[in-house]
């Protein structure tokens, strides 16, 4: 967006006819989102491959026009100022708008470029699934895929590093939308040659006893089983946490212990049997996968788009 350097506009006031003339440049805007995210105007330059003193001028340059400080200096460290963390993400809203403006400029159309943030078990299950679909309405679009934890997820919806996110858990933020999209089910399971592999369903004594290998504590999939275990939490055995549901598998494979996972990550280990599920009565293992957005965001057909195609690909 780097072609988007100045902004100016004028608006026609009911009452006075008055014009109004912007007095900051989106590049500035640029660089104030960069050093916010760096705390060092070096970094902050290197990223947007301008110098440092160009950088520092136009930082102390917008905050001199609106008389303001948006960092408080400590050294070579700049943090946000109180005003600064209020205008952080106005200024990520409006660069977003921005971002998506200049693309229909340009292409006199919406083309369908898209990025997309999802959790592990979306990304690495569901997520792939939909690209034929929505490539066969867009041809020509880019389209990006980013893989991460649910937080990491939410942190880049909120930053604007992505237009849309899937999430696996609820997130309570005043800054996020979350939209339904499908719903999912964990299930508890075991190796084919594992003990409880004949027994098939777990009492309690089979919970508190048995070695676990579960998901990150922050993970969708962690606070689910979290909920479905609720009393029981304190004498549960957390044998190993694991990032990725692949190294889990392996592992409740390789006999270190039981897991629990998301059916459609486990479908075609319980059909070649090297997996067997495990039932736990009166344990709701249910969840919700969501879409999550910024909940001021500028209204983009592409975003539409891709969550229409996830829904009728899914039925």
């Amino acid at each position: 967006m780097d072609s988007l350097t100045g902004f100016s506009g004028s608006t026609a006031c009911p009452a006075r006819s008055a014009e109004v003339i912007m007095k900051f440049t989106i590049r500035q805007l640029q660089i104030f989102l960069a050093v916010a995210r760096h705390q060092n105007i070096s970094r902050a330059a290197n990223s947007l491959h301008m110098s440092q003193s160009a950088a520092s001028e136009a930082l102390l340059n917008l905050e001199h026009t609106y008389d303001v400080t948006l960092f408080d200096r400590a050294s070579n460290r700049l943090s946000l100022s109180a005003i600064g963390h209020t205008l952080r993400k106005e200024a990520e809203s409006l660069l977003a708008h921005c971002k998506s403006f200049e693309e229909m400029l340009r292409d006199h159309t919406d083309v369908g470029h898209i990025k997309v943030g999802a959790s592990f078990t979306i990304g690495n299950h569901l997520a792939t699934r939909y690209l034929a679909g929505y490539l066969a309405r867009y041809p020509e679009a880019d389209v990006q895929l980013d893989i991460a934890n649910t937080p990491d997820v939410v942190s880049r919806v909120r930053n604007y590093e992505v237009d849309i996110g899937m999430i696996e858990g609820e997130v309570q933020h005043r800054e996020l939308e979350l939209i339904p999209w499908r719903e999912d089910e964990l299930v508890v399971f075991c190796a084919a040659d594992h003990p409880l592999a004949q027994k098939q369903v777990l009492g309690t004594r089979d919970i508190r006893e048995a070695m676990w290998i579960l998901r990150e504590p922050d993970s969708g999939a962690r606070q689910t089983f979290e909920r479905a275990m609720a009393g029981l939490l304190p004498d549960i055995n957390v044998y190993l946490e694991l990032k990725h549901n692949e190294a889990i598998k392996n592992a409740v494979e390789s006999g270190l212990g039981i897991g629990c996972l998301s059916r459609i990550v486990l479908e075609k280990n319980f059909a070649n049997g090297d997996l067997v599920p495990l039932r736990v009565p009166r344990r709701d293992m249910r969840r919700t996968f969501y879409f999550a957005l910024p909940r001021k965001r500028f209204p983009r057909e592409t975003v539409e788009a891709w969550m229409r195609t996830c829904r009728a690909t899914d039925a």
